[in-house]
C-alpha cells in the first residue's frame, strides 16, 4: 500500500514541477523575446526530456551488461513512442475539453511550420537511428552515424531559435502569463529569479520522476511484469509525464504551438541525441517489439504531419489516433504476440 501511496506523491511532484517549470519557461521566453515554437520546441522539450535521458543512462552505465542493455534501449525506444501516440492523444483529449472556449474549433492554434519542420526532423534522423541497428557492430559506422545525429541536431536548435514560422507566430506577451511564481508582485522579475524557479522545477521533475519509476519498478516485479515491458512501457509513461502535463497545461491557455511543440521538440532530441547515446554505448539490436513500436510512432507521427503539410492545419482527430496506435500495441503485448 505505502508503494502505492509514494506513486501517487510522485505524480503530485512532477505536476507541480511541471505548472512552475511552464510559468518559468514562459517569462523565461518573454524575457529573451522567443517565440512560443521556439519556447515549445527546444527549452521545454530539452528541460522536461532530462528525465527519460537519465533512465537508460543509468540502466546502460550501472545495469549489467545485458539486462542493462536491454532496459536502456528499451527505454530510448518506448520514449519517442509514447510521445508520438499517447501524448498526442492527450493533447487531443485536451483541445475537445477545451472547445467550448476556442472560436477556431476544431482547428489548432498551431504554428504549422514549426510543427512541420520538427516532425520533418524527428522522422528523418529517428529513420537514420533505427537504420544503425542493421548495420552491425562497426565501432566507426556507428560513431560516425551517432555524431551525425548530434551535428545535425545542433542545426536544428539554431535553426529554430532563428524562427522562420508562420507570421502569426509571436512572442510571449506578459498579459497573457500569470505572475512569476518566485516573484509573483514583480512585473519584469530578475532572469535570475526566473532561472532559479526553472532550475528548481526540473529538479522537482527529476525527483518525482525518479521516485514514480522506482516504485513503479517495485510495484510492476510485484504484478510479475517482465522487465522488457517495464522498460519499453512504464518507466517512460513515467518519464513523459512532465511533457503531457505541460501539454494539458498550454492548451487549457490556447497556447498549441508551445503545447504540441513540447512534444515534437522532445521526439527530435530523443529521436537524435537519445538514439545517439544508444548507438555508442550499447550494441543498439533491436527486436521484433521494438520495431514494432518504431513503425506505430511513425504511422501516428506520419498522420499529423500530413494533415498539417495537405490541409495546412491540425485537429485533434488526428491527435487522437495516437491513441488507437497505443491501444493497438498493449493489446499485441497481452495477447503475447510480440
Amino acid at each position: 500500500m505505502m508503494n502505492w501511496i509514494l506513486l501517487l506523491v510522485a505524480l503530485a511532484i512532477i505536476l507541480l514541477g511541471a505548472t512552475v517549470f511552464t510559468n518559468g519557461l514562459e517569462w523565461f521566453g518573454k524575457k529573451m523575446k522567443l517565440s512560443d515554437g521556439a519556447v515549445g520546441s527546444i527549452f521545454a522539450a530539452v528541460g522536461t526530456a532530462l528525465p527519460e535521458t537519465l533512465v537508460p543512462i543509468v540502466a546502460i552505465m550501472f545495469g549489467t551488461v545485458e539486462s542493462g542493455h536491454k532496459i536502456g534501449v528499451g527505454a530510448i525506444i518506448g520514449a519517442p513512442f509514447m510521445l508520438g501516440t499517447l501524448a498526442f492523444f492527450i493533447s487531443g483529449l485536451a483541445v475537445i475539453w477545451n472547445r467550448k472556449k476556442r472560436s477556431d474549433y476544431p482547428v489548432m492554434r498551431v504554428d504549422t511550420v514549426v510543427m512541420r519542420r520538427d516532425m520533418e526532423y524527428f522522422m528523418i534522423l529517428y529513420a537514420v537511428a533505427i537504420t544503425a541497428s542493421f548495420l552491425g557492430n562497426h565501432p566507426v559506422v556507428k560513431t560516425f552515424i551517432a555524431m551525425s545525429l548530434i551535428l545535425t541536431y545542433a542545426g536544428y536548435v539554431l535553426k529554430t531559435l532563428k524562427g522562420g514560422g508562420e507570421p502569426e507566430a509571436h512572442e510571449i506577451e506578459e498579459s497573457e502569463i500569470d505572475p512569476c511564481y518566485f516573484a509573483p508582485k514583480s512585473h519584469d522579475p530578475h532572469m535570475s529569479v526566473i532561472g532559479t524557479q526553472v532550475l528548481s522545477a526540473l529538479l522537482l521533475i527529476v525527483w518525482g520522476s525518479y521516485i514514480f519509476v522506482e516504485k513503479v519498478q517495485i510495484i510492476s516485479v510485484q504484478l510479475g511484469i517482465s522487465p522488457f515491458i517495464l522498460a519499453l512501457i512504464i518507466a517512460p509513461i513515467a518519464t513523459e509525464l512532465p511533457e503531457k502535463f505541460n501539454s494539458v497545461i498550454w492548451i487549457n491557455k490556447g497556447k498549441d504551438t508551445l503545447a504540441i511543440g513540447n512534444v515534437t521538440g522532445a521526439m527530435v532530441f530523443q529521436g537524435s541525441i537519445i538514439t545517439a547515446i544508444g548507438i555508442m554505448m550499447t550494441n543498439w539490436e533491436l527486436n521484433t517489439a521494438a520495431l514494432l513500436t518504431v513503425a506505430l510512432t511513425f504511422a501516428s507521427v506520419g498522420m499529423a504531419y500530413l494533415q498539417i503539410r495537405w490541409k495546412k492545419h491540425l485537429t485533434p482527430g488526428t491527435l487522437l489516433a495516437g491513441g488507437f496506435f497505443y491501444f493497438v500495441f498493449l493489446v499485441l503485448i497481452f495477447m503475447g504476440k510480440i
